[in-house]
């Protein structure tokens, strides 16, 4: 199951650096995250409400700094939002992601199911306050070529694509320190599962199980023939991967047509994903393509700052653009205390800042 990602929660400021050339500001480090606050405004070890890059923050008093920016929609569970969107930027050359709070913004706030009349709360460090200030995820709406009709909701007994970023977990980088991992490319797109049930083909976005009305999703995976091939396995497994190409997300790979690449195969039948070399065996098996390989036998850095170097990086696919930035999994699949199955993604901040519009 996919971590719940903490939009606005509190955390500590590890670290304050000056940015050279800027007197009213400097760059904090929160978790993972290097992010820019007014000069003077904390020091190391203050505690702050921090707000993940792709926050939707609503349109309230607290929140009217940014009422010079353009609202924008998310649509979250069918729902519509409008709010500000928190993204990548630079100030005076220096990459900020995320925003810091001081934490009197949480004065009078209350979480939706607290019934009580004055509720007070003691916050610590970690707390999640993202539904006690109206914080949604940013999620642009899916284009209708490739939302078509839903079928019903998302499998429950396959988990959902979902990798936490290094930086909302950088204890990983020390905690398995020595253990080799694979590295693939990122690659921006949208979220397939396909899977065959009672000898039917399945076709899910991140959320939903769509119908086969023709849609360009469904033409694609019907032209790798995966009713036939899924059905003549011994087992029964789930492929996922990212639909890419024009139409999807701006074509941010500058590709002429649709592909899915593949960087999972689940076996539903065991409850367990399959380790990389039997991942590279059964996607041959069923010939379809998979992520661009990087590196097969990489060891973790010690700090988030070095695997962001990692992730800075041009495309395989299309050498002359960014890459979205890694994915880093064990070469034997792990379980993790913190985030449950062991993977996560590192961002290219570079893509970030060209496409993140």
């Amino acid at each position: 199951m996919a971590v719940p990602r903490k939009l606005a929660s509190v955390q500590r400021i590890a670290d304050i650096q000056p940015i050279p050339n800027a007197d009213n500001i400097e760059v904090a480090t929160v978790l993972g995250w290097h992010c820019v606050v007014r000069k003077g405004e904390f020091k190391p070890g203050d505690l702050c409400v921090y707000f993940e890059i792709d926050s939707l923050l609503p349109m309230t008093d607290d929140f009217s700094f940014m009422k010079n920016q353009k609202p924008v929609k998310s649509y979250v569970d069918g729902k519509e939002y409008i709010g500000y969107r928190l993204k990548t930027i630079t100030l005076r050359g220096q990459i900020s992601q995320g925003l810091c709070l001081p934490l009197y913004i949480l004065k009078g706030k209350r979480y939706p199911n607290d019934t009580r009349e004055n509720p007070v709360y003691e916050f610590k460090e970690g707390d999640d306050v993202t539904s006690l200030l109206g914080v949604v995820k940013y999620e642009p709406q899916i284009p209708p070529n490739l939302r078509g009709e839903v079928k019903g909701p998302f499998p429950s007994n396959i988990p959902k694509t979902d990798e936490v970023r290094i930086q909302e977990f950088p204890q990983l980088l020390e905690r398995y320190q020595g253990i080799p991992f694979y590295v693939t490319e990122k690659v921006d797109g949208m979220s397939v599962t396909v899977f065959v049930e009672n000898g039917e083909l399945n076709v899910c976005s991140r959320n939903l199980n769509l119908k086969d009305n023709d849609n360009t999703i469904w033409r694609t995976v019907k032209s790798l023939g995966l009713l036939e091939k899924l059905s003549s396995l011994d087992k029964h497994i789930a492929l996922q991967g990212e639909f890419i190409g024009p139409g999807v997300q701006k074509n941010p790979l500058k590709l002429n047509t649709n592909e899915i690449l593949f960087f999972n195969v689940y076996d539903i039948d065991e409850g367990k994903y399959l380790d990389y070399k039997e991942f590279v065996a059964m996607c041959d098996k069923l010939n379809v393509k998979r992520v661009p390989l990087l590196d097969e036998n990489f060891m973790l850095p010690k700090t988030v700052d070095e695997l962001v170097n990692v992730a800075t990086r041009n495309s395989v696919i299309n050498p002359n653009v960014m890459a979205e930035g890694i994915v880093v999994r064990p070469l034997h699949e792990m379980r993790d205390v913190d985030i449950g199955r062991l993977s996560f993604k590192c961002i290219n901040p570079k893509y970030l800042l060209k496409n993140d519009g």
